[in-house]
């Protein structure tokens, strides 16, 4: 007899296993990978940004979805706990721009490792198949039912993961049990995803990376929804890089909505120092063409653009450049528009919004309103957070949440 099993060993599932070994439960982490934590392995570029170092009113404003929820779990086990958790493995870390922290070493192997070495040290059984469904009796989890067999436990820790980057593995089963348990599933979404455009602005340009712009969000209010500065990636369709991430988790409502991305090429100046640079840069090259001048003030694949929406030909001379025609490139300088068709699909997406209905869980344990012995972590939840590290601290939070209720349910022995 097993006492906990926990499915899935991405972050939230391998925090969860360790949580409740440590307090005597016997544990078995089932992953259908060969190996555990695929899905770190790719976080911050192959760095693994495990937390913000902030405090947990911050972590807070960081989730745009059901952060209330999370209040309870955030709180007992914030980013300086996450920090010294990782330290005591054998982890050194670093905070870099933003708060984000990452290992000193800048590889995700590193934490990978020290969470498996800390799980065999813990006594977790690793055991490599794939949960097809739970298995329930007289209103309570009584096990899990795999590929390879049946396996009885007294409690079970949903932590599969959402549906974004599903060659790690996270291919939505988590949803499916839940449901199959009577659990409500608000439909993924991708969140933190690039964005296409309705159009071929974007397409010119594509290959083009931007450091250090200005981006402003608009639904179609007219009202800002999201306002940043930071680096893009124009691509064949549309909009990527990781300010654009960013500004995704932002646009929840494509069904309804209509969003269009200004993007301030030129963010260090306003719009009178613009206009006078325009003027002098016009002004010392009289006699050239216009793109000529244009590659005084941007890269070679924004030119064609750029003398595309302003108006102005390409072959047309500097001095021959109305104030009006000044007037509209300044306007696109600061706020070249690109309108958006929708997200890309949910696969390219970092996290997934959308999952278990917090309603039906407990906050402080995560544990399942519904069903006794059943809890959850991590992403399979309806909770998703910013860029920064702000989704592994879920992961870590609930988990431990998660960990410690299923530990004490057994030994509470009800």
């Amino acid at each position: 007899m097993i006492d906990i099993i926990v499915i899935g060993g991405g972050a939230a599932g391998c925090m969860a296993a360790l949580t409740a070994a440590s307090q005597g439960a016997s544990v078995l982490l089932m992953e259908r990978n060969p190996k555990l934590g695929r899905k770190l392995y790719i976080t911050g570029k192959g760095r693994c940004n495990v937390t913000n170092d902030c405090s947990v009113p911050e972590v807070l404003q960081n989730i745009p979805c059901n952060s209330r929820f999370l209040t309870s779990a955030v709180t007992r086990f914030p980013p300086e706990s996450v920090k010294a958790f990782f330290e005591a493995l054998g982890v050194p870390l670093k905070t870099e721009r933003g708060g984000r922290v990452f290992p000193q070493s800048d590889k995700a192997s590193d934490v990978i490792d020290a969470l498996l070495l800390a799980l065999r040290r813990a006594g977790v059984v690793i055991y490599q198949d794939r949960a097809a469904g739970l298995l329930i009796k007289d209103g309570s989890v009584s096990g899990v039912r795999g590929e390879y067999g049946e396996l009885v436990c007294k409690a079970v820790i949903l932590a599969t993961g959402g549906v974004s980057y599903p060659l790690t593995g996270s291919t939505g089963d988590g949803y499916r049990m839940a449901e199959e348990a009577g659990h409500t599933v608000i439909l993924p979404k991708p969140s933190l995803v690039p964005l296409s455009e309705e159009g071929s602005l974007c397409r010119q340009m594509q290959g083009l990376s931007l450091r250090n712009v200005g981006v402003k969000v608009k639904d179609s209010r007219g009202k800002a929804v999201f306002t940043g500065q930071g680096e893009l990636l124009f691509t064949h369709f549309g909009l990527s890089g990781p300010l654009v991430l960013s500004a995704s988790a932002h646009m929840r409502d494509f069904e309804r909505e209509h969003y269009c991305v200004l993007i301030d090429l030129k963010p260090a100046l306003d719009e009178q120092t613009l206009d006078r640079r325009l003027v002098r840069e016009f002004s010392e090259n009289a006699n050239k063409d216009f793109d000529h001048v244009l590659a005084h003030l941007a890269p070679r694949l924004l030119i064609p653009v750029l003398a595309e929406l302003s108006g102005i030909p390409a072959e047309e001379k500097a001095n021959a450049v109305t104030k009006a025609q000044r007037r509209r490139l300044l306007e696109v300088l600061k706020g070249l528009r690109i309108d958006i068709a929708g997200p890309r699909p949910v696969e390219e997406a970092i996290v997934t919004s959308g999952g278990v209905k917090v309603s039906e869980v407990n906050p402080t344990t995560m544990a399942s309103k519904l069903l006794s012995g059943l809890y959850f972590a991590g992403e399979v939840l309806d909770v998703d957070a910013y860029t920064g590290g702000f989704n592994l601290q879920i992961a870590w939070s609930t988990g431990r949440a998660a960990g410690l209720a299923a530990a004490g349910l057994l030994q509470s022995g009800t």
